[in-house]
């Protein structure tokens, strides 16, 4: 019950991060490497949505109980003997 609450709480803030892209870089600013790299697709405010997306992406694995199985999966084998 714990993780799902959890993981709805991520989901929140990601999302939280995408509708409000705006007021994220009014209060903390631009990003010099965002604003070089993703200048035409919006800059800061770009990757403030994808930073919200990743969140979402990580919520839902946790809600779903799949986090540790992707973790695993993809770089879980770098650290394994």
């Amino acid at each position: 019950m714990a993780r799902i609450i959890i993981g709805l709480l991520i989901v929140a803030v990601g999302a939280l991060m995408v509708i409000k892209s705006e007021w994220f870089y009014k209060n903390f600013g631009s990003n010099a490497w965002a604003e070089e790299h993703l200048g035409s697709s919006g800059g800061s405010r770009f990757m403030y949505k994808l930073i919200g997306f990743a969140f979402i992406f990580v919520g839902f694995t946790v809600v779903t109980n799949l986090f540790n199985a992707i973790l695993m999966g993809t770089i879980g084998r770098l650290f394994v003997r």
